[in-house]
């Protein structure tokens, strides 16, 4: 890919094709195809494992591929990853800035390191300070505050040059539910003002409010799309089973052909079926009833909206089956 993007991608702020990494005989990302449309929250979601954070370092230039080719924000890589860096914000997992600098003193270095004037970085700094609540702790060490306090100074250090594209690599993973709510609404606000965002994540609820959304597993892209479009595909293929005897339920029904999963949720079974065996026929419910009704048990069998975490299993599960049945 060393010709200059169509005029068709010019909306798009990463474009990536067969994008692979070896180490050794291990495939940690496995010729994934990527189209990343500018100003979206555009997530990645998967499992520990699965070439999230490996893909998300070639595509900052922080890591060469061992095939395939990559354009962010109309530069090659791994050509122009010096060149690349100064339009980029990448904020990891683990919080990476000094806990022995106070909040103030961690964003006048990162201004810094980006070689920002000083009077703009002060401007800048003091805008971040107001957005993202440390007006009252700009003189608190950066060590001595909450998980949820350090999240919001790594991503105000993150954007403290005010970068084209955000990469963040599993932000909220060790925050409680509110800070990860307002983290989100500063994501959707930058977004909002044309940053284009890379997030990868392993909570559900957080896929579903990215705009669109790719599935890696084992360092493939098994699913990618918006979170309508991808429970829209397995419309049908999801089922309620409502039973006193949930446990004894799900055991007879995960022993049907046709049935991937029986999650248990309270006395509610949530059962994923294949596309081949139940997709389409209109009598998904009707046979699984009768799976019960063979089995002895009692229990009411309803159609059911699917989410993102069938949507995964289906992805990951088919895959499983695959690999399976090729060794």
């Amino acid at each position: 890919m060393n010709a200059q993007p169509a005029a068709a991608d010019a909306d798009l702020a990463i474009l990536a094709r067969g994008l692979t990494k070896r180490f050794g005989k291990l495939v940690a990302v496995d010729h994934v195809d990527l189209r990343v449309p500018k100003a979206n929250v555009y997530g990645f979601l998967g499992p520990n494992g699965s070439g999230k954070t490996t893909t998300i370092r070639m595509l900052c230039g922080l890591m060469t591929p061992t095939e395939g080719d990559s354009v962010v924000l109309g530069l090659h890589l791994p050509k122009d990853a010096e060149a690349l860096r100064r339009r980029i914000g990448y904020m990891t997992q683990k919080f990476s800035l000094f806990e022995d600098l106070t909040v103030r003193e961690n964003l006048e270095f990162l201004a810094a390191v980006q070689d920002m004037p000083r009077k703009q970085a002060m401007a800048r700094i003091d805008d971040l300070v107001e957005r993202y609540h440390f007006a009252d702790r700009q003189q608190q060490l950066a060590g001595t505050m909450s998980g949820g306090q350090k999240q919001r100074l790594a991503l105000a250090g993150a954007v403290i040059h005010s970068p084209e594209l955000l990469f963040l690599d599993e932000p909220t993973s060790a925050v409680d539910p509110e800070s990860r709510r307002d983290f989100w609404e500063k994501l959707f606000e930058l977004a909002d003002g044309g940053t284009t965002i890379l997030v990868s994540t392993h909570y559900m609820d957080e896929a579903e409010r990215c705009h669109r959304l790719a599935i890696l597993d084992r360092g493939r892209l098994v699913a990618d799309g918006t979170p309508a479009d991808l429970t829209g595909a397995i419309m049908g293929r999801t089922l309620a089973v409502h039973s006193d005897t949930p446990r004894r339920a799900r055991r007879a029904l995960m022993e049907a052909p046709g049935v991937i999963s029986a999650a248990q949720v309270g006395n509610t079974l949530r059962v994923l079926t294949t596309d081949e065996s139940f997709g389409g026929t209109g009598d998904a419910a009707a046979r699984l009833q009768q799976v019960l009704v063979d089995a002895g048990l009692h229990g009411d069998v309803v159609i059911s909206e699917p989410n993102l975490e069938d949507v995964f299993v289906s992805a990951t599960r088919g895959r499983e089956e695959a690999v399976g049945e090729a060794a």
